[in-house]
């Protein structure tokens, strides 16, 4: 029974993330030809959209029991509580990553949104919209799948690596570059894995919403689409200072004894 379970959660990972990483190339490669700017929303955001839905039609029951938490509903009895922190986190995220590089270079690259080609309002709708299409997959779908097998904090590094590794494009750039970028996505992935375990409903919401306000944050914030090495390497060395508390906080909760804080 449990070598038959071990077979099948491999699978449901294989054929995700096998269209995850497809459909984003094959999407990537056409965006041009539709005229929507990169800027605005990236259409290889939809490739782990593709994934879980391929997934679904596969396996619909347990492919439904994954995505349980993932859309509106009611907050299950604590849940509600790390939704504030983890969205302020993301600002922090981006707050930090300023901060070092202005301690570096004197000065934070900083975009207004008026000088943008396209309304910054569409911008924040379309990567919202852009970003819901990967966190039904990253957080919704995998980090779930992953928590069948693995600890919280071993599931959300293993998401964050996969995560960082699907960005292929960030490997192009200088070895400083591709190890920062990396380094984000697993150490923002924690963040997200931690916050959200024991969410049970608007894990969508949470997820998308972060990713979104990390997106703009780097659009207005920081020089990340010129490759130069440095931005990345603060982003990364931000998201690790903010990962620390939550992991602090998970230790902290495991070697609390039983019943603490019981009223």
């Amino acid at each position: 029974m449990r070598a038959m379970a071990k077979v099948k959660w491999k699978a449901e990972a294989a054929v995700y993330l096998t269209v995850a990483f497809v459909a984003a190339g094959a999407l990537g490669a056409v965006q041009p030809a539709t005229g929507i700017p990169t800027e605005v929303i990236q259409l290889t955001q939809f490739g782990p959209a593709a994934g879980v839905a391929t997934a679904a039609l596969l396996w619909p029951g347990r492919i439904r029991s994954r995505l349980a938490g993932a859309l509106p509903g009611r907050f299950g009895q604590g849940a509600a509580g790390p939704a504030l922190p983890l969205l302020l986190t993301a600002p922090l995220i981006i707050a930090l990553s300023s901060g070092l590089y202005a301690a570096v270079k004197g000065s934070v690259p900083v975009t207004d949104p008026r000088s943008l080609r396209d309304s910054f309002a569409l911008i924040v709708v379309a990567q919202l919209v852009g970003a819901f299409g990967e966190e039904i997959g990253w957080r919704c779908f995998l980090q779930p799948l992953l928590r069948t097998r693995f600890g919280p904090l071993t599931a959300s590094a293993l998401v964050g690596i996969v995560w960082g590794l699907w960005h292929v494009q960030a490997f192009t750039h200088a070895p400083a570059y591709a190890v920062g970028f990396l380094t984000a996505t697993v150490a923002m992935s924690v963040v997200l894995g931690l916050g959200l375990e024991r969410v049970r409903a608007n894990r969508l919401l949470l997820a998308g919403g972060f990713h979104t306000l990390i997106n703009l944050g780097m659009l207005l914030l920081m020089d990340d689409q010129s490759g130069a090495a440095l931005p990345l390497v603060m982003f990364g060395a931000a998201s690790l200072l903010a990962a620390l508390p939550w992991v602090l906080r998970r230790s902290a909760d495991r070697i609390l004894p039983a019943g603490h804080g019981a009223r």
